[in-house]
């Protein structure tokens, strides 16, 4: 395919949406790391500088994107997964260690983040090995092959520590689902996570005398609406007990303190109202400080360079993980709720670009990328307005990184670049 007929036939509207979001990030960095020693734009030794030389590198990997042949990706998927999956290997013994976890290799002028790749990589080899059984995954061997895809980054990336970037891989268990992975998966993971939780906050007896409840209600119910058989759900309530009684375990003894911490600021589980406003402003520092700064913007904001806890440096990490604090301060509700339409249209539209696709590759590759963008989006806007525990994972094309945003490229443009193919298949 030519580079004009590419040209001809990528999606403008998903590159503008890409476009409008990298630009607005970078403005929220400039100002969110301006001093007025360093006024310049074009100085690379400041952070804003960095990032916009990652801009044109990422602006090169897309012409390099562009310009391979649509199968590459889907022929060399698994090799790419390998090599994704080694890097991360690799870094036990060459890995560089910022901020607590050792996720980085230093490259001397770049830190290269291997997890950020492995995304990538993990959702394209989902798609060839979906793509390739051709079944709608009822068998059992199949699932399994199709979470071990998933699971083999996540148990690599966790003992980092990086608990955030490992969450990530688990938003790819959606693609499965929509190729067909039977529903009471997703309910049971559901009911695992709420057990999680509903431990920490009531106790294992509490939760035993719930699932109890619901037991009865089956059973009372069953003749008339409930069709499961009785001893998989009688089976599954008391191995959610045993789960409950292993919570407070994992939680006292494999959570390091400063996760236990985080739970426990989220999920109020300290009872003294003053404590709990003094690990606010301790442990949930951050959290804190970000919403105070989106309180202070109001409607339209205090105006560009214009944020005062933006400048007096009040929230940590705030051209990263935090960096939507400085659009609600400076840009105000309207600011913040351009930036969520602007998201919300970007999905939306990949939605539709995947669902046109005929080939089964693209379909599931398209919903991978939705997967990954959405749950960072979601977790990273929640965390900010603290409404989700501090998990530390960046807003896409918006936060400072050279690895975030050139591998959240990379998986954008290949998705657009497999969809240039569609009219080859009749849409």
């Amino acid at each position: 395919m030519s580079g004009r007929s590419v040209l001809k036939r990528i999606d403008w509207l998903t590159v503008l949406f890409y476009i409008l979001l990298v630009a607005i990030g970078w403005v929220n960095i400039y100002s969110s790391t301006f001093t007025e020693a360093e006024p310049s734009i074009f100085n690379f030794s400041t952070l804003h500088g960095k990032q916009l030389f990652f801009i044109g590198a990422s602006a090169v990997s897309i012409v390099i994107i562009l310009a391979l042949e649509t199968n590459f990706f889907e022929r060399f998927s698994s090799v790419l997964y390998i090599v994704s999956m080694v890097l991360l290997l690799g870094l036990f013994v060459f890995g560089k260690t910022v901020a607590g976890a050792t996720s980085w290799y230093d490259l001397g002028f770049f830190n290269l983040q291997p997890s950020e790749l492995a995304k990538a990589t993990t959702a394209l080899a989902l798609a060839k090995y979906l793509s390739d059984i051709q079944t709608d995954i009822k068998r059992r061997k199949d699932q399994l092959y199709a979470f071990l895809i998933i699971l083999i980054p996540t148990i690599l990336i966790v003992p980092q520590p990086d608990p955030g970037s490992a969450l990530v891989f688990f938003a790819l268990v959606f693609v499965i689902f929509r190729e067909g992975l039977p529903l009471y998966y997703l309910g049971i993971g559901f009911l695992l996570v709420s057990v999680f939780v509903a431990t920490l906050m009531f106790g294992t007896i509490w939760v035993g005398i719930a699932l109890a409840l619901l037991i009865v209600l089956f059973f009372l119910l069953k003749k008339k609406s409930f069709k499961l058989p009785v001893l998989p759900v009688v089976s599954f309530a008391i191995l959610a007990v045993l789960f409950s009684l292993s919570v407070n375990f994992v939680f006292n003894n494999v959570f390091e303190q400063r996760h236990r911490d985080r739970f426990s600021l989220w999920l109020r589980l300290e009872k003294d109202p003053e404590k709990l406003e003094q690990i606010r402003k301790t442990i949930g520092y951050n959290t804190y400080q970000s919403e105070k700064a989106i309180e202070s913007g109001g409607f339209f904001g205090k105006g560009f360079l214009e944020g005062t806890r933006t400048k007096g440096d009040f929230v940590p990490e705030q051209h990263t993980d935090y960096i939507f604090s400085t659009v609600g301060e400076e840009w105000g509700f309207v600011g913040t709720a351009t930036v969520v339409i602007l998201f919300t249209l970007l999905l939306l539209r990949l939605v539709y670009l995947a669902e046109r696709q005929k080939n089964a590759f693209s379909r599931m590759y398209g919903y991978g990328v939705i997967s990954i963008l959405l749950i960072h989006y979601f977790i990273n806007i929640g965390m900010v307005i603290g409404v989700l525990p501090t998990i530390g994972i960046p807003l896409p094309f918006f936060s400072y990184g050279g690895s975030g945003l050139l591998f959240f490229t990379l998986l954008l443009f290949i998705f657009l670049k497999l969809d240039t193919n569609r009219l080859k298949e009749g849409i």
